[in-house]
């Protein structure tokens, strides 16, 4: 059976150790050199980084997030052992972990290591399709004659040198497909490397849980729960037409995906669809001026993530959630696109005060779609509106301030709120 040592990257045969350097850390599996559709996804990204840049912090439980009303971004491996998750409200989080360090995210120090790590991605394959900052598809058909090793050589060599030279690890699934990649890379972390051939497919998920589905939320879960169908075995038991009639498109997904089988390709261009920010109350809450402060931040927010991405949007979306869970959006298209915050914040302010109802509220959240390049954005002057061009130019300026200066260079008084 063939084996790789994960540190040094020797090639052998079946062994508890690396003949070369004696390591345990050893991928093995029969198809080890014949698959090359990976997914790597950096462990705990946020905290790690943290923790690298403060020794002191290396085996403290550190949550990366809000104040006490917001959420989680992420959490490191010891946090999550007491229960924390992403996106669970911070004083839960705290209520599990009471002595967790609190750190606020660094979105621009994360961004310049996500570069560093699709750099070194881009140098195995032009075929890097990225999720997010910490995670991404890649394609290595093909290349085991220009790099002279197979892509399972290649992509430990890529983990250890983000640890080597960026001081974060990074986990990697292995398999013939897209879905079964990035199955495998949750199967071993941190610092993993997680095997699925195409052997062994239909007996690997024949057993585990739906919800494995990327995309699989409560409401999916909750339909297919309602239809029986809690296991890939039990999906197996439905044909592709009466999965279509009673799910829709997602239950020729569900089908395909039963017998491993997903036939989308890793693309480089995926666009972006779309920027948001939203945020779960600690308390369900109707105040207009909480309300108008967090719909300003996430505007700043939302514009932030436009501006760095160099992208602007025609469509402002407005997402609400009542205390009884039911869900409101609302969506106002622009004469041209935009990425500056205060008009994100007046046209979403615009679209809250058209709901009818004022609350209380559980979740908000603000984005942009309808994406394009910024080059086109902010063009047409505002006739209804003469003073926005002025608010437009002070924005820009306190985005070079805060460049220079620290993100908390200058705040707006409705940020306080």
């Amino acid at each position: 059976m063939p084996a790789l040592c994960r540190d040094c990257l020797t090639q052998f045969e079946l062994g508890p150790r690396c003949p070369a350097c004696r390591s345990r850390r050893v991928a093995r599996h029969d198809e080890l050199w014949d698959l090359s559709i990976a997914h790597m996804d950096c462990d705990a990204f946020y905290a790690s980084v943290e923790k690298r840049d403060n020794p002191e912090l290396a085996d403290k439980p550190v949550i990366i997030g809000g104040g006490r009303r917001g959420v989680v971004s992420t959490a490191c491996y010891v946090a999550r052992i007491k229960g924390v998750r992403s996106a669970m409200p911070m004083f839960k989080a705290l209520e599990l972990c009471p002595d967790a360090v609190v750190i606020k995210p660094r979105m621009s120090l994360y961004a310049e290591i996500s570069r560093a790590v699709r750099d070194m991605m881009e140098a195995l394959t032009p075929s890097v399709e990225p999720l997010s900052l910490d995670e991404a598809f890649l394609d290595l058909t093909g290349t085991a004659r220009l790099h002279g090793a197979p892509p399972a050589v290649m992509l430990a060599g890529l983990v250890k040198r983000m640890r080597d030279e960026l001081g974060i690890t990074g986990s990697i699934g292995l398999s013939h497909n897209k879905f079964l990649a990035k199955v495998a890379s949750d199967l071993d972390k941190p610092f993993g490397f997680a095997v699925i051939g195409k052997g062994e497919t239909r007996e690997f998920l024949r057993d585990k849980p739906v919800r494995l589905i990327w995309g699989v939320g409560a409401a999916t879960q909750e339909a297919l729960d309602r239809a029986g169908i809690r296991s890939f075995d039990d999906l197996l038991r439905w044909d592709e037409r009466d999965l279509t009639a009673r799910f829709g498109s997602m239950g020729a997904r569900l089908y395909h995906l039963a017998r491993g089988e997903d036939a989308r390709r890793i693309s480089a261009r995926t666009p972006v669809k779309s920027i948001s920010n939203e945020t779960t109350f600690h308390e369900d809450t109707g105040d207009p001026d909480i309300l108008d402060g967090h719909l300003w931040r996430m505007a700043e927010k939302v514009a932030d993530r436009a501006k760095a991405k160099d992208l602007a949007g025609r469509v402002v979306v407005l997402k609400l959630k009542r205390a009884n869970f039911a869900l409101i959006s609302r969506r106002h298209a622009l004469r041209d696109a935009t990425q500056i915050a205060d008009r994100i914040y007046r046209e979403a302010r615009a679209l809250f005060d058209q709901v009818e109802g004022k609350g209380p509220y559980r979740l908000l959240g603000v984005g942009l779609s309808d994406l394009c390049s910024a080059a086109v954005a902010d063009r047409t002057p505002d006739l209804l509106d003469p003073d926005a061009a002025k608010r437009s130019a002070a924005e820009r300026a306190t985005d070079r301030i805060r460049d220079r200066f620290g993100p908390d260079a200058i705040l707006k008084g409705r940020a306080l709120r």
